[in-house]
């Protein structure tokens, strides 16, 4: 009886044995992905470089220096605009007495002159010289205009307006003025032929006269023998 059981055990055990090899096996569990793993490159060596060594050098101070320099340039700068206004100004007056008639030309001197009087300047001076040479403003004295202009005619450093100004007109007045030398002294000179010319016209009709009287005083003595 119970080799009968042992026989039934292990007939009952080959069977299931063989059925759980018979069985297929378990389908496979999916496999799980895999973690995705970011590389992350190497950082680049990075070499310091070598900051030099700042050095300041403070140099003395020359800001007054500078404001002394500076300060006569640019007082000098207004005084030369100042003085080329007046030489244009005094252009424009020259310019004007060149067509006035005579009555304004005589205005014109006579108010020059007050104001040469007032202020002895070089635009007074020119004005004055410049109206002095002219006919309609009155008899020319070109001797005082000459005068008027040598101070700045004759005046060193560089030639300002002014003085460009009153070197012209005083070059044209000296050269009138020999002009009028010349033509005074060709004048007398013909004045002085014409003087002998006369004289030896005189001379000649007196010869004729006195020789026209002494032959008329002897025909009448030779008739009356």
């Amino acid at each position: 009886m119970s080799r009968r059981r042992g026989g039934s055990v292990g007939g009952l055990f080959g069977l299931a044995l063989l059925a759980a090899c018979a069985a297929p096996p378990p389908a496979p569990a999916p496999a799980a992905p895999a973690p995705v793993v970011q590389v992350q490159p190497d950082p680049l060596p990075v070499t310091p470089v070598p900051v030099p060594q700042l050095v300041i050098v403070q140099s003395p101070p020359q800001a007054p220096v500078q404001q002394q320099a500076t300060a006569p340039q640019q007082a000098a700068a207004p005084q030369s605009n100042e003085e080329e206004q007046q030489a244009l100004a005094l252009l424009v007056d020259l310019q004007r007495y060149a067509v006035e008639a005579g009555e304004d030309l005589r205005r014109e001197l006579a108010a020059a002159n007050l104001a040469l009087t007032r202020a002895r300047s070089d635009a007074n001076r020119i004005r004055v010289a410049m109206l002095l040479t002219l006919p309609a403003a009155g008899p020319p004295d070109d001797a005082r205009a000459l005068s008027l202009l040598e101070p700045i005619v004759s005046r060193s450093g560089n030639a300002s307006p002014m003085k460009q100004i009153a070197s012209l007109l005083y070059a044209q007045i000296t050269e009138r003025a020999r002009s009028v030398r010349e033509e005074q002294r060709k004048a007398a000179v013909a004045q002085e032929k014409h003087d002998a010319l006369r004289a030896v016209e005189r001379s000649l009709l007196h010869g004729r006269r006195r020789n026209a009287g002494g032959g008329g005083g002897g025909g009448g003595g030779g008739t009356g023998r």
